[in-house]
């Protein structure tokens, strides 16, 4: 696992001129004028654009059209991404998504998008199944890649495109995995702490991910419920997230795991038509449930720390509950994405006469990312996430640095959840992380 990544102090200023040779060295296009930058200023200035081709345009794929649309807008940045093309597979419904995204064009192909010339950087916002083909393909045709969480459906699909990351960066082509809640500057924040000591010896993680958009039986049998599509279910699409966070914050990883999971309702409605986001129609045939729609487990951190993981669809009333708390020797730290501009601080240093849990609003512009939004005291939300880890992948292409997380750090992670699978499967047996 990589160094935790904080937001790029090199991005922090006006970023320099760049010139046509090193725009050529990073896998940048043509320089534009840019009018304009991140600090309000009204200066045109000449810098390399880096062409962005986005394969998805369902809910991740607007995600990361926010992000992309928006970075140039708000921070001053070495590079300006151009939106150049989106890809689906529904030629209708692909260019209504570039309309409503800003994509200059669109295609129904994911090898033709490849293959442009004004594609620089393949953004990946499909399914599991299909992430490892395409960013295998991406990479090896000279683009950078940035592939949404889990990053495959296997170890064995990992493994090769951690393989071919690695490959693609001595030939300066750079590939990151999208775990974007390290990008909320509250949990930026929480690492920076957490790496300056202020917590001492970390002794506990505990973290939480509760929704409940399953809840209903009759909620149709999605490709988020077929293994062969996803991998698994809360596991790979919460649980992902969590133990990336949990050891982002840590700075450690996980040594091993004893779990457990569970399918609640085997059999679902099947889907008519194309599904859009987390919502979908259903028809009157059923179909079988293939994956986990609960996980729950524990661990261990290399340094001994212990760890307590729940992921959940079937959190009545939970939407998107996800929650974490660090406790170390000298102090406590504890996230709640559902109120994600506040962190909540204890000092263990302090008397016991007043001491306790306090709120840090993260809204000061020294926070991290925050020197280039609002006014102390007016809130991010969750796309902000987006726009920040597009921010930090531009400053790492730019400067020819593999961005984090990194593909070896999702290959890190996949090996945590294929753990978690194995432990379940033989009745909790705590198993080890393989390495």
């Amino acid at each position: 696992m990589g160094q935790p990544q904080q937001p790029d102090e090199a991005g922090a200023g006006a970023a320099t001129a760049a010139t046509a040779g090193a725009a050529v060295a990073t896998g940048a296009g043509t320089a534009e004028a840019v009018t304009g930058s991140g600090n309000g200023a009204g200066a045109t200035v000449t810098k390399p654009t880096l062409g962005v081709g986005m394969v998805g345009y369902a809910f991740m794929g607007a995600a990361h059209s926010q992000g992309w649309r928006t970075v140039g807008r708000v921070f001053d940045l070495p590079h300006q991404p151009v939106l150049a093309a989106i890809c689906g597979r529904d030629g209708a419904a692909v260019r209504a998504a570039a309309d409503r995204h800003g994509w200059a064009a669109a295609e129904t192909d994911w090898r033709a998008l490849i293959e442009r010339d004004d594609v620089d950087l393949v953004d990946i916002c499909t399914p599991g199944d299909s992430h490892a083909e395409i960013a295998l393909a991406a990479l090896a045709a000279g683009k950078h890649v940035l592939c949404e969480k889990p990053l495959a459906n296997t170890v064995a699909e990992a493994e090769a495109m951690a393989e071919a990351a690695e490959a693609a960066r001595a030939r300066g082509r750079l590939a990151m995995v999208g775990f974007n809640y390290r990008r909320v500057p509250a949990t930026a924040l929480a690492r920076r702490m957490v790496a300056e000591g202020r917590l001492g010896a970390l002794r506990h993680v505990r973290v939480t991910y509760l929704q409940d958009w399953l809840v209903d039986p009759e909620f149709p049998l999605t490709w988020r419920l077929r293994k062969e599509s996803a991998g698994s279910g809360s596991l790979g699409d919460l649980g992902a997230h969590i133990v990336d966070l949990a050891q982002y914050l840590a700075g450690e990883r996980l040594a091993g795991v004893s779990a457990l999971t569970e399918t609640f309702v085997r059999e679902r409605p099947l889907p008519v038509g194309a599904t859009s986001g987390l919502s979908t129609v259903s028809s009157a045939g059923t179909g079988q449930v293939t994956v986990d729609d609960a996980a729950l487990f524990t661990g261990r951190f290399t340094s001994g720390a212990l760890a307590s993981f729940e992921a959940t669809r079937y959190a009545t009333g939970r939407k998107n509950a996800l929650r974490i708390e660090l406790n170390g020797e000298r102090g406590s730290l504890a996230f709640d994405l559902e109120r994600l501009n506040e962190l909540s601080y204890h000092d263990g240093a302090e008397p016991a006469a007043h001491a306790g849990f306090r709120r840090i609003l993260v809204t000061e512009p020294d926070h991290p990312y925050l020197e280039a939004w609002w006014p102390p005291g007016h809130g991010l939300g969750y796309e902000h996430s987006f726009v920040h880890q597009a921010r930090d992948l531009v400053h790492a292409i730019a400067e020819g640095r593999e961005p984090q997380p990194s593909f070896a750090d999702g290959l890190q992670v996949q090996r945590v959840l294929a753990a978690v699978e194995e432990s379940a499967e033989k009745n909790s047996v705590y198993t080890p992380i393989a390495v």
